[in-house]
C-alpha cells in the first residue's frame, strides 16, 4: 500500500505542477529524448542552407526594404546606457538569461536565417534603459518584454515586471544606477501574461504595497485570466511551447535567433501580487502620484484581460500589446484559447478615435513610435491587417474554401505587405486565418471523411503500404528534396516515421526537410518549431528542465479553484469506473472548505461547507498543498505530518490519489 501510495501522489504531484508551471508559459521536461541515434549518423547530417533555401530567402526580401533605417533610429532613440552582457542566475545558481548569448547577430543575415527575421533579431537585440520622453523610461531586453518606469511626483511608477525576479532585479538594478533609487508609487500590470507581472515580488510585496499605499493596477480578470488560461490543459501547452520557443536549441545561425516579440522566453523565479485597483470599465481616469492616466480595457484582445493607456500630459499612448512591431498570433502555436481577431481591430479603431493629439507611443514589446502622424498611420495599418485577416478569410470561407486553402490563397495588400510592423515575426498570416476559421466554424471543415478518420499510427502504416513501402518512398522522397520541394517531403516522411519509427534514413531525411523549412522561416516560432522537431529526430538530447520550485511564489497566489480545475482533469475515468466518492478539503489558512464528489467517473468541487456524510474529510495549509504540488512533500510525509489532519477512511483517501492519473509533458510530437 506504501508504495501504491508513494507512485500515485508522485504522479500528481508531478502533472499539477506540470500544469501550473505551464500556465506561466514554462516549458520543459525532465527526461531524455527517447530517440537514439549512432554518431555517424547524427554527424553526416549537415546543418548548412540548401541552395534551394539560399534562392528562397533571397527571393522572399526582394520586395521588402531591408536597408530602410528608421526602426534602428527609433530603436536606438533616448538611449542612456547599453545593457551589458551579462548572465543572470538563481540563487541557487541556475543561469536563467544570458543577453551575450545573442552577441552572434551581426552584420548581414547567413544563409540559414531568413533575411527578413534576422533583421527583427538585430532590431529585438538592442539592449538598455531609455528616455522615452522626459519623466518616461523604459528597460528594454532584459527579459522578452518591456519595463516602462513613470517618473511620479514621489516616487516611480512601474508599468509590467519582467518574467521572473532575477531579471527583474537585474533590470532595475541597472535602472537605479542612471536613475536613482526606485521608490515604487504605483504598479500597472497591462495584461494577464507573465512576462508582464511575474517579477513583482523582487521590488515589493502586498504588505509593503499596502503600508505605502502603492496602487497596484490591472484590468478586469487579471487574476483569474492570469492563472486559469493554460492551467487546465497544462501539459500539452508546456510541450507544445518548448517548441515555439526553441527551448531545446542552441543560440547560433543554425539554432533559435528571436522570438519575433523578442529574444527568449526567460524561465526563473516568478510571482504575482493582488490587484488593488481594477479596471473594469472601457474608460476610467485617475491620478496616480500626480500623474493622470486614461484607461482603457480591452478584454479579449491580444489577452483575456488586457487595458492601454494614455499619459495626457505626455501626449503619450501606451499600446501594451494590442499593438507591436509585428504581427501577433490570433492563436498562439503553444495553444490557447482562440482570439477574436475583429475585436482586436476594433479595439485599435477606438483608440484612434480617441487620440487626438498623441505624440508618443510605446508598448509592452519592441521600441516605440514618436510623431502625431507616424503613429496614427502605424495604428490605422495594425488594425486594417487583423480587419483583413478576418474578413477575407471569412469571406472565402464563406465560398467554400477550406482553413488550408484559405491559408495558401490568401495574402496581405501590398499596401500592407510592405511595412515591417506587420509581418509575420511572430503570428503569420498563414496560421491567423486558420485560427479565424476555427473562431468561427471549430474544426470540422464539411467534409464528411474528417468525422472519424483513423488515429495517425495505423493512417500512416496504410499510407505507406499503398504508397509500394518506404524504400519505395524514400527513393521518391529523394527527388523531391533534390528540387526542393520541402513541405510535400515533410508531408510524405511524417507517414513513414509514424508507420516506421525506427527508420533511420526516413527521420534523417525529414530532419533536413525541416531544418530548411526552419532557415525560410521569416516567424521567429515557425523557425523554432521546425529546428527542434529536426533535433529531436536526429540528436540525442534532453527536451530541457524546468525547476518547479521557480513557481512557488505565483503557486501561492493562484486561487483555490484553480487548484481544483487542475485537480478535476487528473482524474482516470477508467480507474474511477463504478466508483463513488465524497470528500472534504479545509484549507486553513484561509478557512476555505471543497466538497470533492466522485460519481460517473467524474469528479466535481464546490466550496461549501464540509458534509457530514464525507468517506473522509482533509484539514491542510494552501503552503503544504503547494509543497505537495511542486514535489517538496511526499506521501509519506503527507500522511505523518502534523500540519495536516485526516478524520476518516484513510483507505479511501489513499484510493482517491490512486485514481488521479499523472500527466507527460514530454510526449512525443514528431514521432509516434
Amino acid at each position: 500500500m506504501k508504495s501504491l501510495q508513494t507512485c500515485q501522489f508522485n504522479s500528481i504531484s508531478s502533472g499539477l505542477s506540470a500544469i501550473l508551471i505551464a500556465a506561466l508559459l514554462l516549458s520543459g521536461c525532465d527526461r531524455p529524448n527517447e530517440l537514439t541515434l549512432s554518431p555517424a549518423a547524427s554527424e553526416s547530417n549537415s546543418k548548412a542552407a540548401s541552395a534551394f533555401t539560399i534562392a528562397h530567402n533571397q527571393d522572399f526580401v526582394k520586395d521588402l526594404d531591408l536597408d530602410d533605417q528608421q526602426d534602428f533610429e527609433d530603436a536606438m532613440r533616448g538611449m542612456l546606457a547599453a545593457a551589458p552582457n551579462e548572465a543572470v542566475f538563481s540563487e541557487s545558481g541556475v543561469q536563467v538569461w544570458d543577453a551575450g548569448a545573442y552577441d552572434f547577430i551581426n552584420g548581414p543575415a547567413p544563409d540559414t536565417v531568413n533575411p527578413s527575421l534576422w533583421r527583427q533579431a538585430k532590431l529585438n537585440n538592442i539592449r538598455g534603459l531609455f528616455e522615452v520622453a522626459p519623466g518616461i523610461y523604459q528597460l528594454r531586453g532584459f527579459d522578452l518584454a518591456n519595463s516602462t518606469l513613470i517618473r511620479g511626483e514621489t516616487g516611480w511608477i512601474l508599468v509590467d515586471p519582467l518574467t521572473t525576479l532575477e531579471t527583474t532585479e537585474s533590470a532595475m538594478a541597472f535602472a537605479e544606477q542612471h536613475l536613482g533609487k526606485i521608490n515604487l508609487s504605483g504598479i500597472i500590470f497591462t495584461h494577464s501574461h507573465i512576462d508582464h507581472f511575474g517579477g513583482v515580488l523582487a521590488l515589493i510585496n502586498a504588505e509593503q504595497a499596502a503600508a505605502n499605499k502603492v496602487p497596484i493596477i490591472a484590468p478586469s480578470g487579471f487574476m483569474a485570466e492570469s492563472t486559469s488560461e493554460n492551467i487546465i490543459a497544462g501539459p500539452a501547452m508546456t510541450r507544445r511551447g518548448s517548441y515555439m520557443f526553441g527551448n531545446g536549441l542552441e543560440r547560433s545561425v543554425t539554432g533559435h535567433v528571436d522570438t519575433g516579440l523578442g529574444k527568449q522566453v526567460v524561465y526563473g523565479s516568478t510571482s504575482i501580487l493582488q490587484p488593488t485597483v481594477v479596471i473594469d470599465r472601457p474608460e476610467s481616469s485617475m491620478t496616480i502620484d500626480g500623474v493622470a492616466f486614461d484607461f482603457f480595457n480591452m478584454p479579449g484582445s491580444e489577452a483575456p484581460a488586457e487595458l492601454t493607456f494614455y499619459l495626457p500630459q505626455h501626449r503619450a499612448f501606451c499600446g501594451a500589446e494590442v499593438l507591436s512591431h509585428v504581427m501577433h498570433n490570433v492563436l498562439t502555436l503553444r495553444g490557447a484559447k482562440v482570439r477574436d481577431a475583429l475585436l482586436w481591430s476594433d479595439y485599435i479603431g477606438q483608440s484612434i478615435e480617441r487620440l487626438d493629439d498623441v505624440e508618443i507611443f510605446f508598448n509592452s514589446h519592441h521600441w516605440p513610435t514618436w510623431g502625431h502622424e507616424r503613429i496614427i498611420t502605424q495604428m490605422q495599418q495594425q488594425q486594417d491587417m487583423y480587419k483583413f485577416i478576418h474578413d477575407q478569410t471569412v469571406r472565402l470561407a464563406n465560398y467554400g474554401y477550406t482553413p488550408r486553402e484559405i491559408a495558401e490563397k490568401l495574402q496581405l495588400p501590398k499596401s500592407l505587405a510592405g511595412n515591417f510592423h506587420l509581418r509575420g515575426y511572430y503570428g503569420t498570416l498563414s496560421h491567423n486565418s486558420k485560427a479565424v476559421y476555427q473562431h468561427y466554424f471549430g474544426w470540422y471543415e464539411g467534409n464528411p471523411a474528417q468525422l472519424n478518420p483513423l488515429p495517425p499510427e495505423e493512417s500512416a502504416r496504410r499510407y505507406v503500404e499503398f504508397m509500394g513501402g518506404s524504400k519505395a518512398i524514400l527513393e521518391r522522397v529523394a527527388l523531391s528534396i533534390q528540387r526542393g520541394e520541402y513541405r510535400w517531403v515533410a508531408e510524405v516522411l511524417n507517414k513513414v516515421v509514424f508507420a516506421e519509427p525506427d527508420n533511420t534514413a526516413a527521420k534523417l531525411q525529414l530532419a533536413e526537410a525541416y531544418r530548411q523549412l526552419g532557415y525560410q522561416a521569416e516567424s521567429g516560432p515557425w523557425r523554432d518549431i521546425y529546428l527542434s522537431a529536426a533535433i529531436e529526430l536526429t540528436e540525442e538530447r534532453s527536451r530541457g528542465y524546468y525547476d518547479p520550485v521557480f513557481a512557488k511564489a505565483f503557486l501561492q497566489q493562484v486561487p483555490l479553484d484553480q487548484f481544483m480545475k487542475a485537480l478535476t482533469v487528473r482524474l482516470d475515468a477508467d480507474k474511477a469506473d463504478s466508483e463513488t466518492m465524497v470528500l472534504n478539503v479545509l484549507f486553513t489558512e484561509q478557512q476555505k472548505n471543497y466538497v470533492l464528489t466522485l460519481r460517473n467517473s467524474v469528479l466535481h468541487y464546490q466550496q461549501k461547507p464540509p458534509r457530514a456524510d464525507a468517506d473522509v474529510s482533509l484539514a491542510l495549509s494552501k503552503r503544504l498543498f503547494v509543497d505537495i504540488l511542486i514535489g517538496q512533500v511526499s506521501a509519506p510525509q503527507l500522511i505523518t505530518s502534523d500540519e495536516i489532519e485526516v478524520d476518516g477512511s484513510v483507505l479511501k483517501l489513499l484510493k482517491f490519489f490512486s485514481l488521479l492519473g499523472g500527466s507527460n509533458d514530454n510526449f512525443n510530437i514528431v514521432t509516434p
